[in-house]
């Protein structure tokens, strides 16, 4: 029984003691804490002010009224199929499962 109260004390007291030392060492008011998320979220922008003269598109009115009339009366131009890459097939193995006794 005294073992018991022992290993429960004891328990208790390294659990204790890890959540103390979870939040010492690390300074939420450090300027750089969080800098490595900072990093990784402004590579995967792109552009995050464009140029101004690329806001606004030209086009004509007459050009975008025929595509929606193509659109509402189920008549799309398709577009054409591209292929962004070609597949070649070889004889380029390395012959592993042959013997000869």
């Amino acid at each position: 029984m005294r073992t018991d109260r022992r290993l429960s004390l004891s328990i208790l007291v390294l659990s204790l003691a890890g959540c103390a030392h979870a939040t010492a060492p690390m300074a939420m008011d450090d300027p750089g804490f969080g800098e490595a998320n900072r990093q990784t979220m402004a590579a995967q922008i792109i552009d995050p002010v464009p140029p101004p003269e690329t806001l606004a598109q030209n086009g004509s009115g007459d050009h975008v009224q025929a595509a929606l009339e193509r659109y509402r009366t189920d008549a799309v131009k398709r577009p054409d199929r591209v292929r962004t890459s070609t597949v070649a097939s070889g004889g380029g193995g390395s012959g592993g499962s042959s013997s000869s006794r």
